[in-house]
């Protein structure tokens, strides 16, 4: 059988990114519950549910709060694949990241993810706000922001030098996104810690994700195809050396993104 085409470079790094975040959060998670117990996770921006999916695969109920119809209409679709027993375990809401409170009760789950989903809120600090709210004691944020301490990286690495210079203007957390041409925004490790601190769900630990990959030139990236992603060592090779930078400093502040794990107090 063929193992089909070649993933293109950003499928690859979405895909390393994913990987990456599901370890880290399996990690945190196994770390925190019993093993076995199942858990009540919210991933709120859950896209195309791939988180949601797959943390329902694990065993836990899962509720999925989406805004954009497309993004829906495919995680409903991915979810109608899955057998019937998964399919239980899984609920699809549309709304707005700042409309927990509207949907949910306080402390209603034990895990909240948020992965993304402060790069395009116009108002983040009201989102964070009610994200620890729907928390419980003791629960678990799962926060993935764009790393403004690194957005200088990309432009400098491409030889543009005006726009490494802007980038380094310690008040810049605007950047655009190369790839999609969107006008997203960025946070700060410290910034972020206050204000996890100051929602009562203090920084835990946290990751650097995509030390590597998110400056890599194209053709450097593994080839990987849809029919043998599980089997190539070069992703493999590079999964492991993403995964010991996201943990070691200096080489995690480097990275395209942060992964913060705060616990409600």
């Amino acid at each position: 059988m063929s193992p089909g085409p070649a993933l293109a470079p950003g499928a690859v790094r979405e895909l390393l990114r994913e990987e990456l975040l599901s370890r880290q959060l399996d990690e945190q998670i196994v770390a925190r519950y019993p093993v076995g117990r199942r858990l009540r996770i919210l991933d709120v921006g859950t896209g195309r549910g791939l988180q949601a999916l797959r943390l329902a695969r694990a065993g836990h109920a899962i509720t999925g709060l989406e805004s954009g119809p497309e993004l829906l209409t495919a995680a409903r679709e991915a979810l109608a694949a899955e057998p019937a027993g998964i399919q239980e375990r899984v609920r699809l809401i549309e709304g707005d990241s700042r409309e927990t409170g509207a949907h949910f009760a306080p402390g209603s789950f034990d895990v909240v993810l948020c992965h993304g989903v402060l790069m395009s809120s116009p108002e983040p600090d009201a989102v964070l706000a009610g994200l620890a709210r729907v928390l419980a004691p003791g629960g678990l944020l799962s926060l993935v922001v764009r790393n403004a301490d690194a957005l200088a990286l990309g432009p400098g690495l491409a030889g543009d030098w005006a726009g490494a210079l802007s980038a380094l203007d310690p008040d810049t957390t605007a950047f655009t996104d190369e790839r999609t041409g969107r006008a997203l925004r960025a946070d700060r490790l410290d910034a972020l810690t206050a204000t996890l601190a100051g929602i009562a769900a203090p920084l835990h630990v946290w990751y650097g994700v995509q030390v590597f990959s998110e400056w890599a030139d194209d053709a450097t990236l593994p080839v990987v195809t849809e029919g043998a992603r599980d089997h190539s060592p070069d992703l493999e090779r590079l999964l492991a050396a993403e995964d010991r930078a996201g943990r070691t400093d200096p080489y995690r502040r480097t990275a395209a993104l942060l992964h913060l794990c705060g616990v409600r107090g």
